[in-house]
């Protein structure tokens, strides 16, 4: 038996965040993952991941998101690597469509700097991008690209560097949780124990909570295409990253190419999966998904496939995020099924999370995160089910 003040449970974007910043606040930490972060079996993995501040979600990210530029930029400086490559950032689909509209008004309400542009404007100043005609576009000068992987090492170093203890390939069985502490069970029967735990475990997540949060877990691919002709154009000088909305509430995102191909990935769309049990492997429908949105969209990307990965989404069922003390343990923190777009605000995120886990409470507004929404959305969706089975007899 040991014993620490917080242990954390997954080390993959948050958990690492969240153990370099206890870590270095003189806290006792035990981090834990049953693989060796960074890995590709998750969610934190891709080579580039897109960080942007007009945002679409809700303007309610905006104040967090602005904390996460903040602690890359200490992270980048710590570490003494590059961590943050900026392109600049368009969101483009129809001007009343989700993503143009509520990209102005996160950027509206919180004054960030933008440009609206048509269509013949963007194929003006970027001609690798092919833009509708029905289509408007918001430029911010700030987006970029983050490299998670590099991330994810930079803050597991320093959290060592800091007296972490971190445990890779060790896989967690159970938990228990009281006003005294919290104890965590090993598959191989060891136990730790602990003031505090967070639950850090992305897909993994579900499998280890005693709530009815709707949590789930979908399949997502990233592929990489050579470009046609000069590959100079999508590189990240030249080429922002892109975000689609080709069709009212289907997006796609498009990164510039630093050496593997421009990246493409579909939002949302994937299969339900199990990351144990997950297809690992990319298939021929899932190229086929893409090519039609390159071939229309930026057709001298459309070239030689050269890779494509698999990566997982932990949705929650309104795809905004989880962050929060659990409803009847307060000294277990559940930590941001991000639903997909949330590398971009880890840094920050392990601020919220050693906050919770020393203070009990954050400086940012969580409103929007609360678990509560989840346990009694969950619950309406079951009394919901219950009725209208009744109904059927």
């Amino acid at each position: 038996m040991s014993s620490f003040d917080v242990i954390i449970v997954g080390l993959g974007a948050m958990g690492s965040a969240a153990a370099f910043e206890l870590a270095r606040r003189g806290i006792r930490v035990l981090g834990l993952d049953a693989h060796a972060p960074p890995h590709t079996l998750g969610s934190t993995h891709g080579r580039t991941r897109i960080i942007r501040e007009a945002y679409f979600e809700d303007p309610a990210y905006v104040p967090l998101l602005r904390r996460a530029y903040e602690r890359w930029a200490e992270l980048e400086a710590l570490a003494g690597v590059r961590l943050l490559v900026p392109t600049g950032g368009l969101m483009l689909g129809p001007a009343d469509g989700t993503l143009i509209r509520g990209a102005r008004a996160s950027a509206e309400t919180h004054g960030i700097a933008h440009e609206m542009l048509d269509a013949a404007e963007v194929r003006r100043r970027w001609p690798v991008l092919a833009p509708r005609d029905d289509m408007a576009a918001l430029l911010e000068h700030r987006a970029g690209v983050l490299l998670p992987e590099e991330c994810v090492r930079a803050h597991l170093h320093l959290a060592g560097a800091h007296g972490a203890d971190l445990r890779t390939g060790v896989r967690v069985a159970d938990w228990s949780a009281s006003p005294a502490g919290v104890t965590v069970t090993m598959t191989d029967g060891t136990r730790h124990e602990g003031a505090r735990l967070i639950l850090a475990a992305g897909p993994w997540l579900p499998d280890l909570l005693d709530l009815p949060l709707g949590l789930e877990v979908e399949r997502q691919l990233f592929h990489w295409f050579a470009p046609l002709g000069d590959p100079v154009r999508f590189d990240a000088a030249h080429c922002p990253i892109t975000l689609w909305e080709p069709e009212a509430g289907r997006y796609f995102a498009a990164l510039p190419d630093l050496g593997d191909g421009v990246k493409i990935g579909i939002h949302h769309e994937g299969e339900r999966a199990h990351p144990d049990r997950a297809r690992r492997e990319a298939a021929a429908d899932d190229e086929g998904a893409v090519r039609p949105l390159l071939a229309r969209y930026l057709p001298d990307a459309n070239g030689r496939l050269r890779e494509a990965r698999v990566c997982l989404y932990t949705n929650t069922p309104d795809h905004h995020f989880l962050l929060d003390r659990h409803p009847a343990q307060p000294n277990v923190i559940l930590a941001s099924p991000c639903s997909g777009h949330g590398f971009k605000f880890a840094s920050a995120i392990g601020e919220v999370l050693a906050d919770f886990a020393t203070d009990g409470a954050s400086r940012h507004d969580l409103r929007l995160f609360e678990v509560e929404r989840l346990v009694a959305g969950t619950a309406a969706s079951r009394q919901s089910s219950r009725i209208a089975g009744e109904g059927d007899r």
